[in-house]
């Protein structure tokens, strides 16, 4: 799209120093589908290693990071479908994060509801989906503020449910004027923060400072989201996914 909106001189004097500790959300399975496939602790260290072979190289100025840290950027040459700050196809990868690790539950949530939303006659899981939530630290002077002037102006773009386009040319231009985070209010929590994490060079320690452990349980009611420790529990009825057209004419009874 054309740059009406901002110029690569605007968006580089809009740079701010930026310091957080953030939580992304992953699925918890991968060592326990491994351990059903293998007989003996060796095997299931071989075949781990010859999983990670097969994969993307990591990038250079990510390989001193853990593999949770890195593995957002180590796909560009893969990206079938575009998010709001990457488009699809050959793309740069982006780390995306949140303020709180609740938030990154939530967004995981509803991504989790659009898998069903395209799969109306998919059954509920009977089982609660198991999650790790893990803390990072990171800290950059090349960041974007979508919440603060001037900025803020274009919020109903930053925050529109389907439509991408704006924040995949924000992105796109920030990369161009050496910009390398992107702090915004997230769109499925409001009016709670979100990251997106252009490049690994802006985390301040190699491995996550710390994890927490979260179970998913869908079902025709909606959302019921729960951790151990520290113990909290919410619901996320049917109500709040009527925002998003995709999943708004869901079929919840299955």
């Amino acid at each position: 799209m054309s740059s009406d909106i901002w110029t690569l001189a605007e968006l580089s004097s809009s740079a701010a120093a930026l310091k957080a500790t953030v939580w992304r959300a992953v699925e918890a399975q991968h060592r326990v589908s491994t351990a059903k496939l293998t007989d003996s602790l060796p095997e299931q260290e071989r075949l781990e290693q010859l999983i990670e072979e097969s994969k993307p190289v990591v990038p250079v100025e990510c390989r001193h990071l853990s593999f949770l840290l890195s593995t957002p950027f180590r796909y560009g040459a893969a990206y079938p479908w575009g998010s709001r700050f990457r488009r699809a196809g050959f793309t740069a990868g982006v780390f995306y994060a949140a303020e709180l690790s609740r938030t990154t539950i939530t967004e995981l949530a509803f991504y989790r509801m659009l898998f069903f939303a395209d799969s109306p006659k998919t059954p509920w899981p009977k089982n609660p989906g198991e999650y790790t939530a893990f803390a990072v630290e990171f800290e950059t002077d090349r960041a974007l503020d979508l919440t603060r002037s001037p900025l803020d102006r274009h919020a109903s773009k930053w925050k529109h449910p389907i439509d991408y386009s704006h924040c995949q040319a924000l992105a796109a231009d920030a990369r161009t004027a050496d910009l390398q985070a992107i702090k915004y209010e997230s769109v499925r929590a409001p009016p709670e923060t979100n990251y997106a994490l252009l490049t690994c060079r802006v985390f301040t320690r190699p491995e996550e400072v710390a994890r927490e452990t979260w179970r998913i349980h869908l079902s025709s009611s909606g959302v019921r989201i729960f951790c151990e420790m520290p113990r909290a529990s919410y619901d996320l009825p049917r109500s709040i996914f009527d925002s998003d057209s995709r999943t708004r004419t869901m079929n919840w009874d299955r």
